[in-house]
């Protein structure tokens, strides 16, 4: 397995991570989540983690190592930046172990980083300029972000204030626009996509927000405000932080809460589609097992079992 790489990609709530798992058990694989807020302990049934087999330091399941998952304190920040450093010592210690690495997750950010190998701006924190745009609204942020540069603005979460307070810091020092630097990772790569008609994953959205709401989603969020999580930090972690806090500040009825939430995952879902179109070399499937089985092995591993 060394310098073989299979990264699983698509849309929220297409079953990416059942998929990874039984392909990690079938080829001696290990998952990397790359999933920009499964890092945070704490944040369970919002972010559809995968169950945990036990207590134990690494997180397993159905017998399989992921990581990514649960490493980062939910009060703490972690970046894209973050994350490629972690992905990356992660692939190599799989490989040292003659494992297969499995990157699967639905941001493509994070995804993408790895792959192209982007270097980050090293720009240090200005406290000055923070403070003024800390006055702003989030859509007086992202106005003023698409104005100086278009390309951040549309890859970025508009209601997300700190991220857009960051790019904007980086904008604003740099005084110009720069071409995003790249060194891509040396690996043999195959990206399976994983994809289904926007009807049926209207479907699965429904139905596992249902679920996660049955399985005690609002709890969850009840527990962080307790814990002295502030509106701001839930609305900076998603969809199913901010909506769920707008219902327990009596803000949203549970119906209207349901409504808006539901509809809001599903734009979501169609942006990241949007984003995972514009990666080169996707095998597209149907979530089928003996179809990514068969592209697998006619690519990634065909000279391993000849």
């Amino acid at each position: 397995m060394k310098n073989k790489l299979l990264v699983i990609i698509g849309a929220t709530a297409v079953g990416k991570s059942g998929l990874a798992i039984k392909i990690a058990k079938k080829y001696n694989g290990e998952i990397i989540s790359a999933d920009s807020r499964q890092v945070y302990r704490g944040l369970d049934l919002g972010t559809g983690k995968v169950k945990r087999d036990s207590d134990n330091e690494v997180f397993m399941s159905e017998g399989v190592i992921h990581y990514g998952i649960d490493i980062v304190d939910v009060k703490k920040q972690y970046n894209i930046s973050d994350f490629q450093k972690y992905c990356n010592k992660k692939i190599k210690e799989i490989w040292k172990k003659n494992k297969l690495p499995i990157i699967c997750g639905g941001s493509p950010l994070y995804v993408i980083s790895v792959l192209e190998g982007w270097r980050f701006p090293k720009t240090k924190p200005n406290l000055k300029l923070r403070k003024e745009l800390e006055q702003k609204s989030a859509n007086e942020l992202y106005l003023m972000l698409k104005k100086i540069d278009k390309n951040r603005s549309e890859n970025i979460d508009i209601n997300n204030r700190r991220r857009l307070i960051r790019a904007l810091e980086i904008v604003l020092e740099k005084k110009a626009v720069e071409p995003l630097n790249k060194k891509p990772i040396l690996a043999d790569i195959l990206i399976l996509g994983v994809k289904k008609n926007r009807e049926e994953v209207k479907e699965l959205i429904q139905k596992r927000l249902n679920m996660r709401i049955e399985e005690g989603m609002i709890d969850e969020v009840k527990n962080l405000k307790e814990k002295g999580m502030t509106s701001e930090r839930l609305n900076d972690l998603g969809l199913e932080y901010r909506y769920l806090n707008l219902y327990l500040e009596n803000k949203l009825t549970l119906d209207e809460m349901k409504k808006q939430l539901y509809t809001k995952i599903c734009q979501f879902s169609k942006r990241q589609m949007t984003w995972f179109k514009k990666f080169k070399n996707v095998n597209w499937i149907n979530n089928d097992f003996k179809e990514a089985k068969k592209i697998i092995e006619n690519t990634l591993i065909k000279k391993d079992l000849t």
